[in-house]
């Protein structure tokens, strides 16, 4: 990439945090945790106890998983979707949606459990999305999912554990 290339993307990535309302081709949210949802801090060893290592590097190192490795992306039974880190219910059988993108989506969620933050590791802003509990890294949001919401709430499977109603 020229030099020149580099610095007028880079330029229009800076800009994405600074000018309220454009949003470059991703959903801006500014989620907010549930009123008294306490917080779960673990150090590092208590977590990679808790997580195998796939899990610990989604949760807590904010990787992501190969498409179509998770069994969660063909779940298709009723109940919950749980942060694999802290058991909070993030989302439910009825807000999941078969995107074909390899990952479990969702068009909704559970409100006043995910928080989210501008994630711009690939240069271009994305939105990411954690567990307002424990903060562990769920996946992305983009603005190519279905009605009423207009949103993917692209997640890792190994960042979520399933419970049937």
């Amino acid at each position: 990439m020229k030099r020149r290339h580099f610095l007028g993307l880079a330029g229009l990535t800076g800009l994405a945090g600074v000018l309220p309302g454009v949003s470059f081709g991703f959903p801006r949210l500014d989620l907010k945790a549930a009123p008294g949802l306490e917080k779960l801090e673990l150090s590092e060893d208590e977590w990679r106890e808790r997580l195998t290592d796939e899990a610990f590097y989604v949760l807590r190192e904010e990787g992501t998983e190969r498409a179509f490795s998770s069994p969660l992306d063909g779940e298709v039974g009723e109940g919950e979707y749980r942060c694999a880190g802290c058991d909070l219910v993030l989302f439910t059988s009825a807000m999941k949606y078969d995107s074909g993108t390899g990952w479990p989506s969702f068009f909704e969620h559970v409100e006043g459990h995910l928080l989210s933050k501008l994630d711009f590791k690939l240069v271009w802003p994305r939105t990411e999305y954690h567990c307002a509990r424990c903060g562990g890294h769920q996946g992305h949001v983009f603005g190519d999912g279905p009605e009423p919401t207009g949103l993917r709430w692209c997640n890792n499977g190994v960042a979520l554990r399933f419970v049937p109603a």
